[in-house]
């Protein structure tokens, strides 16, 4: 009778068990459709988050230049105002300059007349001489009469008239002199006259002129401008505020676009939980299992006395003069580099997409690096030397996120820039790295997606 039972009971159990086998069966591939179309859909939220970041930057360059062109446009109205008043300055000198050289005129006029007076006096003196050289041939002429006794009066005589002979040469010199000054007052007269008359011959007044007229003019634009300065700076200061809000509204949707990545992320991971096959289960399985390896290779270094633990968990970065990228060291860069290559390289193997393998601490850190060579123009190298790329500090979001990723692993899409301008969407898979039950970091996997 029990027996019976039981197999009624078996008999009607046997569709309930049918029906939840199914229904795992169709649960399962319905997940697994779903981390296949995530893993898609991680791609395009990667691609987008790139595409928004370069509009954000570039309209925060714009809105940075915008402000710049603002303060320059502000400076250039500035400058317009102290060039008026600069034009303002000159032509008061300019106007000082004039009553000063009206002065000067006036006592060049004065030099004139004494010069005149002089060249007068001087004419007196040379008739003079005439004279009295006349009245000494007369004396000489009646001392030879005399005989001897006229001989002493006749030297007196000949003195005299090589005295007046000197006298006339000497005045007519000066009178000669005198009129070349003459002429030549006369013209710096005429030049700086203020005189009606000598106006039209005066290039010193026209010259005066012609910088008056253009300071004017100079101080005339100078004005004009100001308002159109004022104007363009608002103008300006205007499109550079629209473009701060775009920037900020392209941050927001940033932040959109890296939650949805997320999100791809985590169905990837639940995907990978669940037991299904995707595109990433072997690269998460071979980078889970080798950043086991590399937990129990420090561990048993520390244990051995090849590295001491705060050695090994040294987050004094000392930068190396002269590198670019810039590098640095840390107490535990040489043990890395000896013994973490051995550990990475393997993962080059797992298939062409790879591009790099490598250990980073907490704070992205990154000691050495395996690189695939198939893959070299995806590296991220600034130079063509190999070494460029070790002992750098990688602390953007992605190496940060892979260095302090505590799950079992963590999956990262993300768009990187290459030397030729281009982009080359990537996948970034970490597995963290514990000594001693401590989060040191984590092994990174870039590949191609």
């Amino acid at each position: 009778m029990l027996m019976t039972l039981r197999r009624r009971q078996g008999r009607q159990d046997k569709p309930l068990r049918d029906a939840r086998g199914g229904a795992t069966a169709a649960s399962s591939d319905a997940v697994s459709a779903l981390a296949g179309q995530a893993g898609g859909a991680g791609r395009q939220a990667a691609e987008l988050d790139a595409l928004v970041e370069s509009l954000a930057g570039d309209s925060a360059g714009q809105a940075r230049a915008m402000q710049a062109l603002a303060g320059q446009i502000d400076s250039l109205a500035q400058a317009n105002a102290a060039m008026n008043d600069v034009a303002r300055s000159v032509d008061a000198n300019i106007v000082q300059a004039r009553a000063a050289v009206g002065q000067v005129a006036g006592s060049v006029d004065g030099v004139v007349y004494a010069l005149r007076e002089v060249a007068a006096a001087a004419q007196e003196i040379t008739q003079i001489a005439l004279q009295t050289r006349l009245v000494a041939f007369n004396a000489s002429v009646q001392a030879q009469r005399s005989g001897e006794a006229g001989r002493g009066f006749n030297v007196v005589a000949d003195v005299v008239k090589d005295l007046a002979t000197k006298v006339e040469q000497s005045s007519r010199l000066i009178g000669a002199t005198l009129t070349q000054l003459d002429r030549r007052v006369g013209e710096l007269t005429v030049e700086i006259s203020e005189d009606p008359a000598h106006r039209r011959q005066s290039r010193f007044h026209r010259a005066l002129a012609q910088a008056q007229a253009g300071v004017a003019e100079i101080a005339r634009a100078g004005q004009g401008s100001r308002p159109g300065c004022g104007l363009a700076a608002e103008e300006v200061r205007a499109l550079a505020s629209d473009a701060a809000r775009m920037t900020e509204q392209l941050r927001g949707a940033r932040e959109v676009t890296q939650r949805f990545a997320a999100l791809s992320a985590g169905l990837a991971e639940l995907a990978a939980d669940s037991g299904l096959q995707t595109d990433d289960s072997r690269y998460i399985a071979a980078v889970t299992e080798a950043a086991e390896s590399v937990s129990a290779m420090f561990c048993e270094a520390i244990r051995t006395g090849a590295i001491d633990i705060g050695d090994l968990f040294d987050e004094a970065y000392a930068p190396v003069t002269g590198t670019d990228p810039q590098q640095h060291t840390t107490r535990f860069v040489a043990f890395a580099e000896r013994a973490l290559p051995a550990l990475q390289e393997p993962l080059l193997q797992l298939s062409s997409a790879v591009v790099f393998c490598a250990a980073v601490d907490r704070n992205g850190y990154l000691p050495v690096r395996s690189v695939n060579l198939a893959q070299t123009s995806v590296d991220c190298r600034v130079s063509g030397d190999q070494s460029s790329g070790n002992r750098r500090l990688l602390d953007d979001h992605v190496g940060l996120a892979a260095g302090r990723n505590d799950r079992r692993f963590l999956l990262q899409t993300y768009c990187r820039d290459l030397a030729d301008g281009h982009r080359v969407l990537m996948k970034d898979l970490s597995a963290p790295i514990r000594v001693d039950g401590r989060l040191w970091g984590g092994l990174r996997l870039g590949y191609l997606a």
